[in-house]
């Protein structure tokens, strides 16, 4: 069985390691990206045990690629980027620089080629997405300036990466002809950009037009699996067309069909529906990863791994941090962004694959790079930590500065506001009850955890918070202790519960309403202290027999008489 189902074998392998090893992880609280990079370590033909099958890695890893960029580019703002541009463009690029020119130097005394030691160092100088937002949003910190800053400056890194996925092919083709002139180089790398803009022009002059169609095609045949299927195509589709017609890397396809695909009205639809494939295919990147690491590196290689981690939690972040304060910005603000950037992720492994592929990087450097990264997820947490710690012991930013940064951090929601009614969840359903609650001379607030969302709302002038509504620091700026209604409007009724129960424990005569959506979320809800509960499809039925009562005076003959 095992040697007649190798895919099989290492899908479920991989992601029952991956569980299991996730798990661990956050128990132990550090970022469960630990774990699947290390349940692809376990599964590796490195180490004893199960192994999966390696061939079917590097294939597995490149589907996790392309699903990765579509997520990054159906997520990409221009109007986020271009609101901290001021800092986030100058700054990135001058981080990636001193990073990339540090892991040269690294490399130069490992005594590697030009070309490996710029791919090395290419690989310390970019962080992770996931892990930056997951660290954000655990600390509140997404909505604030800071984490407006740090979401742009890895945008801007994102950016670049893609670009030099793009150019290091053009690099590796003039290497391998052995004519290093600056002509053949130069003309290589026109040639490649002219692809690279044909690829885009062609996405934002047809794609725009032809993508948001399909879409709406799809979703009015009033399927969602093949809604769902409409946007895994184009996903998968133009990646594999960029590389097949412009010869540009899968990523880069994929990056764009997300991006086209994030100007659709059905661009959260499309993202909420693909988030499970894409979660898991997100996963199976890791482990995949993590099968391509070989642990002998850190007896091997100890000194070296140091120097990389060095480079990562300290090089770039002090850079990050003296480029902050040279703009301006408080110390705060500069301690955050530098934390936020000390660890690597996806496109450093992006970047290894490429160059192992091109012959640009030697499996030593790929080891080092996975070495570094997985030491640096770990660490990250601790030094978030350390830096909060020593944050409030210092007093070295000026009022002026603490006064700016609390305007952006702190909700706008006057302190002594009482008897009113919280809405959690600005979605269809509270969004609707937000405009007759409102009409009818409630007052209300909005508790929202998406930060484009909260913007939207704070620029209309709705009082809202953002956060988890279950967390204790939520609840007191919600005015919990005083408020008259909780409404959940979210879809998820367990989360509702949750929140219901520990509204419950602080305020016991608190009239708590919520929604369900089957009978198992409606005994839940009742039992952490839910008052009153809306299912849709009861709604529904009552709504419908309301409207067929209102008929009878006018149709009774239609109906036989009512014993």
């Amino acid at each position: 069985m095992h040697s007649t189902t190798p895919l099989i074998t290492t899908l479920v392998g991989g992601l029952v390691l991956a569980f299991l090893f996730g798990m661990l992880a956050n128990r132990l609280r550090i970022s469960p990206l630990v774990g699947y990079l290390l349940a692809g370590v376990l599964a590796g033909p490195f180490t004893p045990g199960f192994v999966a099958d390696t061939n079917l890695a590097p294939e597995l890893a490149e589907l996790g690629v392309i699903l990765l960029m579509f997520g990054v580019g159906l997520h990409f703002s221009l109007k986020d980027l271009m609101s901290v541009k001021s800092i986030a463009i100058p700054g990135a690029i001058a981080q990636i620089i001193v990073a990339t020119l540090l892991g040269m130097g690294l490399a130069s005394l490992l005594g590697w080629s030009l070309m490996s030691g710029l791919v090395f160092g290419l690989c310390l100088s970019t962080a992770s997405t996931v892990v930056l937002l997951r660290a954000l949003e655990e600390r509140q910190l997404l909505d604030s300036q800071r984490g407006r800053i740090a979401i742009g400056w890895l945008i801007v890194e994102d950016l670049v990466m893609v670009l030099a996925l793009v150019l290091l092919p053009a690099m590796a083709g003039v290497l391998e002809k052995g004519d290093v002139s600056f002509t053949l180089l130069a003309w290589d790398l026109l040639l490649t950009l002219g692809k690279v803009i044909a690829f885009m022009l062609l996405m934002m002059i047809v794609g725009r037009r032809l993508i948001p169609w399909i879409l709406s095609r799809s979703a009015a045949t009033g399927s969602r699996e093949l809604f769902t299927l409409s946007v895994l195509a184009m996903a998968l589709g133009i990646a594999f067309g960029a590389v097949e017609l412009f010869d540009v890397s899968f990523a880069l396809g994929a990056f764009f069909a997300g991006m086209v695909l994030n100007e659709s009205e059905l661009s959260h639809r499309a993202a909420h529906d693909t988030l499970p494939l894409r979660d898991a295919f997100a996963v199976l990147f890791f482990v995949s990863v993590g099968m391509l690491f070989d642990p002998h590196i850190l007896l091997e290689r100890p000194f070296a791994i140091i120097g990389a981690l060095i480079i990562i939690l300290f090089g770039k972040s002090i850079a990050a941090w003296l480029l902050v304060k040279a703009l301006g910005h408080s110390t705060r603000t500069a301690t955050t962004i530098a934390v936020s950037l000390a660890q690597i992720g996806e496109f450093s492994f992006i970047l290894a694959g490429l160059g192992i592929t091109l012959n640009l990087l030697s499996k030593e450097g790929q080891n080092l790079v996975l070495a570094a990264a997985i030491l640096s997820i770990m660490l990250n947490p601790i030094l978030f930590t350390l830096a909060e710690r020593w944050m409030k012991r210092q007093n070295t930013d000026t009022q002026e500065e603490e006064e700016v940064e609390l305007v952006a951090e702190l909700p706008q929601v006057p302190l002594n506001l009482c008897h009113h009614a919280l809405i959690v969840g600005y979605g269809r359903v509270g969004r609707l009850l937000y405009k007759q609650l409102t009409a009818e001379g409630f007052t209300v607030v909005v508790v929202e955890n998406s930060p484009s969302r909260i913007g939207e709302l704070r620029e209309k002038g709705i009082l809202a918070i953002y956060g988890n509504a279950a967390r204790p620091e939520v609840m007191e700026l919600m005015r919990i202790d005083c408020a008259q209604w909780l409404l959940l409007t979210i879809p998820n009724g367990y989360e509702s519960g949750e929140i219901a129960a520990t509204a419950r424990e602080k305020r016991p005569d608190l009239h708590i309403f919520a929604r369900a959506h089957h009978d198992d979320e409606v005994d839940y809800l009742q039992a952490h202290g839910c008052d009153h509960i809306v299912m849709g499809e009861r709604e529904i039925a009552y709504g419908l027999q309301q409207a067929v009562q209102r008929t009878l005076p006018q149709q009774q003959s239609a109906f036989c008489p009512l014993s």
